[in-house]
């Protein structure tokens, strides 16, 4: 079966070679595919592997002989799923291969959030150590996590994960499930679940780690975000259209957020105009929490596992209706 990549070169810069999937049968890699290139390129192939090119019912109806999309990466939002169902395509993706790089990447977050560091160093560079009357100096001051409360909505792998390494600084964990959403029992205690609501109105810091769904796309909007403590946090490693930026921008605009620090924005890569480019004390990372080489290794193994079970006539990682 001929297979192609549509999108690989976040996958594959050059230091995670497709020999894996290229020694499944005729094979084909595409650093980008603009949206009219799609069908052109895919055309009689039987598998297509993609990242965040869509795959929409326009797609799946002029591709009679696709029969699989492998999704190098776990949220599906890209495929019409339904659509993917009637025409006979299986879709797979990668649940779990980027559990320690993100909870690893949110901590760092966190920890910025805290303490400032790139800021401080900036300061130092700039001068402004050398020219202090005193030993010590701080733009920002700095804040003791330990002690103080983490609200972590979605607490599958990673929320999971993400629960146990602030416990160890110290903090206190709520956890609750996204708007329709189900209760997992996370591979992390101690923790206490409660309503949406009480998680925002209680936690000092706020991290996102759900799926995006047609459910809860903006759900932290402004009556969300009011419900917030003066000074909370929040973080956003998740989807960048689980958030109303706009609401965002204004609530640290307007003082009673401390700060946001977001690896995800709702169109990527981020629109100049985006207002949290532009809003006070908010961290702005390139969807990069994924990208370390051992996540990518894993996601490339697991994909390369999907497209063989999926040859073998057992698929694995589907996902759809």
């Amino acid at each position: 079966m001929r297979i192609v990549v549509l999108d690989g070169y976040t996958l594959n810069p050059g230091d995670n070679p497709w020999d894996g999937l290229a020694a499944l049968g005729p094979f084909e890699a595409h650093d980008r595919t603009e949206p009219a290139e799609v069908v052109d390129r895919l055309g009689d192939a039987e598998i297509a592997v993609i990242n965040k090119v869509i795959l929409d019912e326009s797609t799946f109806a002029v591709l009679p002989r696709l029969r699989m999309v492998a999704v190098t990466a776990t949220g599906v939002n890209v495929v019409d799923l339904a659509s993917a169902a009637r025409h006979g395509v299986v879709v797979s993706n990668v649940p779990t291969y980027g559990t320690e790089s993100v909870a690893q990447f949110t901590l760092a977050l966190l920890l910025e959030l805290a303490s400032r560091v790139g800021e401080h160093d900036r300061a130092v560079r700039e001068g402004a150590w050398a020219s202090s009357p005193d030993f010590s100096f701080w733009r920002t001051t700095p804040v003791e996590l330990s002690g103080r409360t983490l609200g972590i909505v979605g607490m599958g792998a990673i929320g999971s994960r993400v629960g146990a390494l602030a416990s160890a600084l110290g903090m206190s964990i709520l956890a609750a499930s996204r708007p329709g959403g189900k209760r997992q029992t996370p591979d992390y205690e101690p923790f206490s679940w409660c309503d949406l609501g009480e998680l925002f109105e209680r936690s000092d810091v706020v991290s996102l780690h759900c799926p995006l769904t047609d459910d809860n796309e903006r759900f932290v909007d402004a009556a969300l975000l009011a419900r917030m403590k003066t000074g909370a946090w929040l973080i956003n490693t998740a989807r960048g259209g689980l958030v109303d930026e706009g609401a965002l921008a204004r609530a640290l605009e307007e003082g009673w957020l401390a700060g946001a620090a977001v690896d995800v924005v709702s169109k990527e890569p981020v629109d100049p105009g985006n207002p949290l480019l532009h809003a006070p004390r908010c961290i702005v990372t390139p969807h990069m929490a994924w990208a370390t080489l051992a996540a990518r290794r894993r996601l490339m193994q697991t994909t390369v596992a999907n497209v063989q079970a999926f040859l073998a006539g057992r698929p694995i990682n589907m996902v759809g209706p």
